[in-house]
C-alpha cells in the first residue's frame, strides 16, 4: 500500500530517525531526476514516504532543486498529503529564533525557476486558485501536534520565499517586511503551488533558525550560529512530526 503523507525534508533535516526505512526508490519523471531516492517507511505505526529536498548530502541549492521532478514523483508514488519543512529567517517579534511557525500565506520573491506543471496545451490555459496556498487541514495536524507537545510555535505567518543561495540584504528584509512577511526563506516557492497544480494537500512546518538581515539593528549574521540553531531546533520539529504520526494525523 502506498503512503498517503510525504515529508520533504529540508536544511537540517536529511534524515529522520527512528524511520524504519522499507526501501529506497529513485523515481522517474517527465522532468528529470528529483533531489535523490525517495525513502519509504514506517515511523511511530505510519507508512510515509520521505524526499530529502536538498539531497541526501544537502549539496542541492535552493535555487538548483528541481522542484517538478519531486512533487511529480510524490504524486506518483500514491502520496496525497505533504509537510514541507524549511529553515527560514525571523522577520516578525513573534517569530524569533528556535520557534516553529506554521505559515498560512506566501509571498514569492523568486526568478527563473520551473515554476509550473502548466505548460499550455492546444485550446487550453490552465489555472489554480492559490488564494489560501496551505492545507488548513494539514495545518490543523501541526499545531495541534504541537500543543500536545507544549512546542513553542506561531500559527500564522507569511513566508517570502526568496532566490538565494544567499542572504538577504536589510533593506529587502525591510521591503519584505512593509509587504507583510514574517518569515523569509528559499525552498517555499513554487514548491507549494506544484503541490496544488497535482492536487496534493500541502503545509510547510518552518523553523526559525535567526533573525533575518537588520532586524537586531547592524548585526551582521554569522553563518557558524546559524548552522548551531538548526542543529538545536530540528530536533523539536522531529518531535513534532512524531507527534502528529502517531496521535494527530487521522489518515
Amino acid at each position: 500500500m502506498n503512503a498517503p503523507l510525504a515529508i520533504i525534508g529540508g536544511t537540517g533535516l536529511t534524515s529522520i530517525p527512528g524511520l524504519a526505512i522499507e526501501r529506497r526508490e529513485m523515481v522517474k519523471t517527465p522532468y528529470g531526476p528529483p533531489s535523490g531516492p525517495l525513502s519509504h517507511g514506517e515511523l511511530n505505526g505510519r507508512k510515509i514516504v520521505f524526499l530529502a529536498r536538498h539531497g541526501h548530502r544537502h549539496s542541492i541549492p535552493p535555487h538548483k532543486i528541481n522542484y517538478r521532478a519531486n512533487i511529480w514523483a510524490l504524486k506518483s508514488l500514491g502520496v496525497t498529503h505533504i509537510i514541507a519543512v524549511a529553515a527560514v529567517g525571523g522577520i516578525d517579534d513573534a517569530c524569533s529564533p528556535l520557534a516553529i511557525v506554521i505559515p498560512d500565506q506566501i509571498i514569492d520573491y523568486t526568478y527563473s525557476r520551473e515554476h509550473t506543471f502548466f505548460e499550455g496545451r492546444p485550446g487550453k490555459v490552465e489555472h489554480i486558485d492559490f488564494t489560501y496556498p496551505y492545507s488548513s487541514f494539514l495545518r490543523e495536524c501541526l499545531m495541534t501536534s504541537a500543543e500536545k507537545m507544549a512546542l513553542k510555535f506561531v500559527s500564522t505567518g507569511t513566508y517570502g520565499v526568496v532566490q538565494g543561495p544567499r542572504l538577504e540584504t536589510a533593506a529587502e528584509v525591510q521591503r519584505m517586511k512593509r509587504d507583510g512577511c514574517t518569515v523569509v526563506g528559499m525552498t517555499g516557492m513554487p514548491e507549494a503551488a506544484l503541490a496544488r497544480e497535482v492536487g496534493l494537500e500541502y503545509a510547510c512546518c518552518a523553523l526559525v533558525v535567526n533573525w533575518a538581515a537588520g532586524i537586531m539593528g547592524e548585526t551582521e549574521i554569522n553563518l557558524s550560529d546559524l548552522e548551531d540553531a538548526v542543529n538545536t531546533g530540528i530536533k523539536n520539529v522531529r518531535v513534532l512530526l512524531a507527534q502528529l504520526l502517531a496521535h494527530a494525523y487521522p489518515i
